[in-house]
Formats: C-alpha cells, structure tokens, sequence
C-alpha cells in the first residue's frame, strides 16, 4: 500500500504536524504502508495563490501513484490536496488538530472570543468565514478525519461532520534515545513552549514567576526538538496555561519526560490531567490559581514528583508509538 502524506511542516521545522509527520514516515513502512512526504515547506516561498497551485500538482503527481492521500490539516495543505485526491480518485484523509478559521481569526482579524465561545458566534470577519467554509468543506469530503482527542471531535462535529466519520487516535510519543542534559539556572526553574500566539498565555507565566525571588522562566522557542526536551527534563515545573489546546504535545512530552505539571482546564487538558493526581489544573486567566499551583510544587516537590510519576505511567499507556502506528494503519487499510 502506498500513502501520500500533505504535510505543511517537517523536521527540521518544528511543531506538531512535522514531529507527526516524520514518525509516520518512519513508522508506517513497518506495517506495510510506504509513505510518499509532500512538503509544504518546499513551495511555501512561492507567492500565495501560485503556491497552493504548484502544491497541488505536486499533491496530485504523487497521489496518481498512490493508494490514498493524508493531509495534515484541513487548510494550507488540507484544500489542495483534497482537489488532488478527488482528481486523482483517491480516498482522502485529513488529520485535524484545531480549528484553522478560528485560530487565524485570532492572530490575524481581531477575534478575541476563546474557542467554544467563537463556535456559537453568528457574525465574524469575512476571511474567517471563508476559512470556516474552507475546513468543513475538507472534512465534509475526507473519506475519515482523524483527531487527536475527544474534545477535537466534538469541535469537528460542529461543523455539521457527522461524528462516524470521525477517529480518535492519541498521537504516539517517540522520545529521543539519548539527550544531554541541560544546564539550568539555581532555584525554581519554569518552563513552557509554543509559539506566541494569543490564546498561550505565556505573558501570565511570565508575571507569576516574576512575583518570586529566585524563581526563573524559559520559553522554549526557536530550539530543536532535543534542545527543547533538554530544558524541559531539567525544570521543576512545565506550564501550559493556554485558553485552548485539542490535544497539547509538549504536554505528553513533559508526562514522558517525568517533570510536574501545571495546566489550564480547557479542550484536551483535562484528558490528559487528573487534577492532583498527574498535574494541577487551574482557570485559564486566573493568575492566583496559576501562581497557588506553581507555589504547591515549589513547596512540596516529593508530592509534585508522586504526580509526575503519575503522569508518566499514565503517558506510556495512552500514547505510545505502538498503538498510535497500529490504529493509523489499521483504518488507512480499511479504506
């Protein structure tokens, strides 16, 4: 069976969708499915409009010898490759890990709303009903969608998907074999990643740690995924404290990682943490409870580290590379 995967971003890149889809180009031939990569990342200096064109002819050349096509979201790559595989004649699939309209909309037209409260909003900007027609338009023709989480299904769903069609399959985790150990500065050592965007919250982190002498915070932007993962193994404490999160991959990766966690109870933070049990969840926006959660650690770190425990064993049952191949390649060969 061959597979063409439309991915917008890939190694050396970083973000969710190039770590995904390198693991599937790695792992997916050992279950029979080779793996065609079309990189987004190689047109994207082209102007605009052009660019999405010459993608989709290299989506559809690729797709013409291929048994199905995977995009891995429903817009930049998602649009162009879904006219390629009805082209091509081709099953479709798209992965999708956000809502795309909503989160431009965010960074780029002024939206303020967090998501759920966007999902019920009748008037927004025209560009962000375009894009919203754009991404249910690519879910509404994929043969399957898959999303990482329960809370992104019912986020697809609102767009008038019928829920069938949609699979929940967990990303799988592949840390690196070796990883040197950071150096890190004395006293409590914070840490979150991501870009900064508006719903991440970092500006909040920043002014809880800055409350206490002695306490220090490293975003981790611009680093390698191992440079990333060296930080983040050293921390006492990792934060998410975003508004919204489908399924937060940093977030797995410090539950591997063994280090204390602190998240916001939205989207699909609140599948991965069990308040006191493998993290601490506080309100987003509430800077009190952030900064009560990051003081619990600080105090009480043998307990931050029964929870972090927790967390890991918790990790490596749901997520692992095993069963997220498995599904993957499972529900490609049933279409």
């Amino acid at each position: 069976m061959k597979l063409v995967i439309a991915t917008p971003l890939y190694p050396p890149e970083i973000g969710g969708p190039a770590t995904y889809a390198k693991l599937l180009f790695e792992g997916l031939p050992e279950k029979g499915i080779e793996v065609d990569l079309v990189k987004y990342s190689e047109v994207r200096h082209l102007p605009k409009f052009f660019r999405h064109c010459v993608y989709y002819l290299r989506v559809f050349k690729a797709a013409r010898n291929a048994d199905i096509v995977l995009a891995l979201d429903p817009v930049s790559v998602g649009f162009p490759a879904m006219w390629a595989a009805e082209k091509a004649n081709k099953p479709f699939v798209v992965k999708i890990v956000g809502d795309y309209a909503w989160e431009q909309g965010q960074q780029r037209f002024g939206i303020t709303q967090n998501l759920d409260e966007f999902l019920k909003m009748r008037r927004v900007p025209f560009l962000v009903r375009v894009l919203q027609r754009i991404q249910a338009r690519v879910a509404r023709s994929a043969t399957r969608v898959i999303v990482p989480s329960e809370y992104l299904k019912n986020i697809v769903s609102t767009w008038g998907i019928q829920s069938e069609k949609i699979e929940v399959i967990y990303n799988g985790i592949d840390l690196p074999k070796s990883m040197v150990v950071s150096s890190r500065p004395q006293g409590f050592f914070v840490v979150s990643s991501g870009r900064r965007v508006p719903w991440k919250g970092f500006e909040a982190i920043e002014r809880v740690v800055a409350r206490e002498t002695g306490w220090h915070f490293t975003l981790l932007q611009g680093l390698s995924r191992p440079e990333a993962l060296s930080q983040v193994m050293v921390a006492d404490a990792f934060v998410i404290n975003s508004s919204y999160e489908g399924l937060s991959h940093a977030l797995i990766e410090a539950m591997m990682l063994n280090v204390p966690i602190v998240a916001t109870s939205v989207g699909g933070n609140i599948e991965l943490v069990e308040n006191g049990k493998t993290g601490l969840l506080v309100p987003f926006g509430d800077e009190e409870a952030l900064h009560k959660a990051l003081k619990q650690i600080a105090n009480d770190p043998l307990s931050a580290k029964m929870r972090a425990a927790s967390a890991l064993e918790r990790a490596q049952a749901l997520f692992s590379m095993e069963s997220m191949l498995m599904r993957t390649s499972a529900l490609l060969k049933s279409l």
